[in-house]
Formats: structure tokens, C-alpha cells, sequence
């Protein structure tokens, strides 16, 4: 009974956090006025714009510049497998993390809830937001070497204890819908709320993910934050604006 409350509280918030006004032409009915964004409370900056105090990485492919944190790899210049640069501030639980990110070429992502392989330096393991230069797979909610996709865009996903992820609901718009608002090698704001089993992973305002993961030998509850440099053709992921909010 716990388990059906809560996927229907989730299910519910979901629908109501995803709606957007209808769009013209399609018959819906007017909205009413749009209620300007609250204002942020609670947030501290994680990254100081100007150095990498307080992250560790391969120096060989992390530096600052232009304010933003960046990560690149060329042709020539690869890592051994898929390395992090990682946050050592902490290890938020239920938290909200916002920040803004380009990504050019290839794939990256932004590690939560996540731990540091004790065999591989600078290799990280746990849940991701994912994104990609094609917009295959941003938006999504991924397990970097761990039970893999486990939410994609558009959907809300479930694991049971000792289960596969299901989908159980859409949020409103289609995966496609929502690749619509992802700027392409250009600056997108990014918003992620864990509590407790729930997440909810925002791009541009939009609701693109939820999962609520029941999994209790799967599932992690806190853990390391972290940006993915990954292995394989030329990319570049620039993160800028981090802030962290406790909860």
C-alpha cells in the first residue's frame, strides 16, 4: 500500500510539475498569466569561477577558463576509460543542484549520488544526468557503470526492490518534444532534486525525467557529485554557475 501511495503522490506531482500551457492551434484552453520564477534561496556556490579549489581531476584534461570549469579530450588526447573531475565538498543526500553546462561534441555528464572506484582514479560510478552531442540521450537519468538507463526523456521510471527500471508514466511531452529545448553547443540550465528515492532532472525549466528507485540493494542515497569526461571522439564539456542547495 506505502509503495501504490507514493507512486500515485509521484505519478500525480509529476503530471502537475510537467504541464505546459497547450500550444496554439491544438484547441486547449487558455492559461492564465505565468507566475514569475521564485527566487533562489538556500543555494551556495560550489565552484569559484576561477580555480579548481575544491574539485579534483586528471589535470591533463580539466582546466578553468572563461569562468566555467572544462573538460576536453581530442584525437591524440584520450583518457584510459571515462574520468571525472570530482567535487570533494561533501556527499549531499537529498539535495537540489543547479548549473549551467555546454557540451560540444561527443557525450558527457554530471555525476550524483555517485562514489569514486577505489582501483581507478578519477573513475566515478553511480547515477548521471546524461547528455550527448546528438541529443540522443540528454535529458535522461543514467547509471554510469551500474544498472545503465534507468529513466529516459519523457518518461517517469520505477525500480522496484531487486528489479529492472519500468516506465510507468510520460510527463507531459515526448522524448522528441523535449529535445526541442536543448541548445545544441550553447549554454542549458540545468536542475536536479533528489529526495530520498525520488529524482527529478530539469533542462531549461522543463521537467525532462523523474525515477523513484525502490531498488535497496541498487539504489544509493547520497554520495559524490562529479562531471564526466568521456572516452572515445573529441569533446568538451564547460559547467559553469554550480550551486547546491541541502535539504
Amino acid at each position: 500500500m506505502i509503495i501504490r501511495a507514493t507512486l500515485s503522490f509521484v505519478l500525480f506531482s509529476a503530471a502537475a510539475f510537467a504541464q505546459q500551457p497547450p500550444a496554439p492551434g491544438r484547441g486547449g484552453a487558455p492559461r492564465g498569466p505565468m507566475v514569475p520564477p521564485q527566487e533562489e534561496t538556500g543555494f551556495k556556490a560550489i565552484f569559484d569561477g576561477k580555480s579548481l579549489a575544491g574539485w579534483d581531476g586528471d589535470p591533463k584534461f580539466w582546466r578553468v577558463e572563461g569562468g566555467a570549469l572544462v573538460g576536453q579530450t581530442q584525437t591524440d588526447k584520450q583518457p584510459d576509460q571515462n574520468t571525472f573531475l570530482i567535487w570533494r565538498g561533501g556527499s549531499p543526500a537529498d539535495f537540489e543542484l543547479k548549473l549551467q553546462f555546454k557540451l560540444t561534441g561527443y557525450n558527457s555528464g554530471i555525476q550524483f549520488r555517485s562514489i569514486e572506484l577505489p582501483d581507478i582514479k578519477w573513475a566515478m560510478k553511480g547515477y548521471q544526468a546524461d547528455m550527448d552531442g546528438q541529443q540522443q540521450y540528454t535529458g535522461q537519468i543514467y547509471e554510469e557503470r551500474g544498472r545503465g538507463f534507468l529513466a529516459m526523456r519523457g518518461m517517469f521510471s520505477y525500480i522496484g526492490d531487486g528489479k529492472k527500471p519500468a516506465a510507468v508514466s510520460g510527463l507531459g511531452a515526448t522524448g522528441d518534444e523535449l529535445k526541442s529545448i536543448i541548445k545544441s553547443e550553447d549554454w542549458n540550465d540545468l536542475h536536479i532534486i533528489c529526495r530520498g528515492g525520488l529524482i527529478i532532472q530539469m533542462l531549461n525549466g522543463r521537467v525532462t525525467s523523474m525515477l523513484l528507485d525502490d531498488d535497496t540493494a541498487g539504489r544509493k542515497l547520497d554520495g559524490l557529485l562529479g562531471i564526466q569526461v568521456h572516452k572515445g571522439p573529441p569533446m568538451k564539456i564547460e559547467v559553469k554557475n554550480v550551486r547546491l542547495k541541502t535539504l
